[in-house]
């Protein structure tokens, strides 16, 4: 069994139960090379298009399969969210008929906030700044209520569906794929693709992104435990703000090599350069693993690479302000590289 209680003959089960089953609901979004990328890191590199999934990021996957697995009697779900997968559990629930609230914590993107409750969901903002902070409260509600509670990130059906049904595809598209960059935030995507990669016996090299102002993966694997809190940081990046997960943890720790750190402007400089390279727009959590390479802090990769572009969910407010800012600056000659040991 794995850490979780979770066999990987489950694990990838369900991942291909629900690929069955979402195919007409998930959209199969595109895998596309980038000559950038691939002449900076030496190695091709690929860009998975997950901000052009259903709701406009990647948690639409996870939200899906987890509202599955509750089936129909099912009264109301609450849940705890930076924006993407609240939602995406807004969205799915509202498919199904199932009331929601979610919970935002202060700060919130607005063009994320409008989006749920346009959805029909109930939306409360208790006033904490940082998602560790609000997820209590949400976590309390719907003890008090009796509702199910939606973890964003460390659940079995949310790893397999936001994490395990993605990497399926990557793999159908490209099967030669031998590194991941990825952002991660509590790690729910990350660990899906690793139990998905290691069920089917394939070996990969995972470089996990994160805020070099809320490090939660690169602290735990210091420690040796999950850092599941977090002290709330101001950012635009709300996605891989916060704590890791406990089950998500336990499949990253022996899984990731390398965690590469960015800053908020070098988060905000990658999104330029996305739309001015790619014309592609996507939001600050999104461009971490962009970020990463542009500062070539991802260290030396065998290929072929596949970047997931994970959302889109930006304000209009908030892109004019970054476009009013200096547009992306050239990568620096040292990198910085925080490794299993957390020495840089």
């Amino acid at each position: 069994m794995g850490p979780s209680g979770w066999s990987p003959t489950r694990y990838l089960q369900t991942v291909r139960d629900a690929r069955r089953d979402l195919a007409g609901v998930l959209r199969h979004t595109p895998l596309e090379s980038s000559d950038e990328l691939t002449c900076l890191l030496g190695v091709p590199v690929y860009l998975k298009l997950e901000f052009l999934q259903v709701t406009g990021s990647f948690k639409v996957r996870g939200a899906l399969l987890r509202l599955s697995a509750l089936g129909d009697a099912a009264d109301g779900v609450v849940t705890c969210s930076a924006g993407n997968h609240g939602r995406a559990v807004a969205w799915a629930a509202a498919r199904r008929g199932i009331p929601v609230t979610v919970f935002l914590p202060a700060g919130s993107d607005p063009a994320k906030i409008a989006a749920i409750r346009d959805l029909g969901a109930e939306v409360r903002i208790p006033g904490p700044s940082g998602f560790d902070e609000v997820e209590p409260l949400a976590l309390d509600f719907a003890r008090r209520r009796g509702l199910p509670y939606l973890s964003a990130f460390d659940d079995d059906w949310v790893m397999a569906g936001n994490g395990g049904t993605l990497a399926a595809e990557i793999l159908e598209d490209l099967p030669g794929v031998r590194t991941l960059i990825v952002p991660v935030g509590g790690g729910g995507m990350a660990a899906g693709m690793v139990r998905l990669f290691r069920s089917l016996h394939r070996s990969f090299t995972l470089v996990a992104c994160q805020h070099e102002e809320s490090p939660s993966l690169a602290l735990s694997l210091h420690r040796g435990e999950a850092v599941t809190k977090m002290p709330p940081i101001d950012t635009w990046a709300g996605g891989i703000e916060g704590g890791i997960g406990i089950r998500t943890f336990a499949h990253l720790r022996t899984a990731v090599k390398r965690v590469a750190l960015v800053s908020e402007h070098e988060l905000r400089q990658a999104v330029v350069w996305l739309l001015e390279h790619h014309h592609y727009l996507v939001e600050p959590s999104s461009a971490a693993p962009v970020a990463a390479c542009l500062q070539r802090r991802t260290g030396r990769i065998p290929g072929p690479a596949v970047i997931v572009l994970t959302g889109r969910n930006f304000s209009l407010e908030r892109l004019r302000t970054l476009l009013g800012a200096q547009p992306s600056a050239a990568p620096p000659a040292d990198p910085l590289l925080v490794n299993r040991s957390g020495n840089g």
